[in-house]
């Protein structure tokens, strides 16, 4: 993380955001799934699986599943689109938040939470270097894993004292947008969905402008 432009870590942490407000959307909105977080999602689905909730069961194995199908999706996107892979992958995330924004108003139910995940998984693909993620969008278990290394480092006399930053500015941004997506169910239930959909909008025409195409260097006479 620390070798991405400062503009970028700022679209980062509205993504994480984003990641944070659709993850509560689907958790309060559908009996304590999650969009985002597929180790909650693995636990439900080994519950389901050892108490015989085949319900419980089916759901979250669907929601891994398509989380795991949307990765998929941005790995391609991001080999097919090289340097331009950020804005392709957010436009596809864009293309599903309205999607299940649509579902979501029709027949609101477990398909919906099986779109949102997918979105999940292919928003991890924005940041992508060599084929890796660079940031975890979707997942703070490992910005809080960072934000603990690194203050440890700090403590012991590394250089750069202050590189828990960022990752601390992730986790706030995710728990941000978790508070504000548990706010907007409540007052707008599914309807919120569609500000998801315009937030992700939003930042993939941010993202298309910040990773858009530079001038060349002038060439020496």
């Amino acid at each position: 993380m620390h070798r991405t432009e400062s503009p970028l870590i700022a679209v980062a942490v509205c993504l994480a955001a984003l990641a944070g407000f659709v993850d509560a959307l689907a958790f309060t909105s559908l009996g304590g799934f999650f969009a985002s977080f597929m180790s909650g999602n693995t636990t439900r689905l080994g519950v389901g699986l050892g108490a015989g909730i085949g319900g419980d069961a089916l759901v979250a194995g669907a929601l891994v599943m398509s989380f795991v199908g949307g990765v998929i999706v941005s790995s391609v996107l991001v080999r097919a689109a090289g340097e331009r892979h950020k804005a392709a992958v957010m436009a596809v995330v864009t293309a599903l938040l309205t999607l299940a924004a649509i579902v979501g108003t029709v027949t609101p139910g477990p398909l919906v939470l099986v779109l949102l995940a997918m979105a999940m998984g292919t928003e991890n693909g924005v940041f992508n270097r060599d084929g890796e993620v660079t940031i975890g969008l979707t997942y703070m278990t490992g910005s809080l894993v960072k934000i603990g290394q690194k203050l440890a480092g700090a403590l012991m006399g590394d250089r750069d004292r202050w590189s828990w930053v960022p990752y601390l500015a992730l986790w706030l941004g995710f728990l941000a947008g978790a508070v504000s997506g548990a706010a907007s169910q409540m007052r707008w239930g599914w309807n919120a969905l569609w500000l998801a959909a315009l937030i992700a909008a939003v930042l993939t025409l941010a993202i298309a402008r910040l990773t858009g195409a530079r001038p060349l260097p002038a060439k020496p006479v």
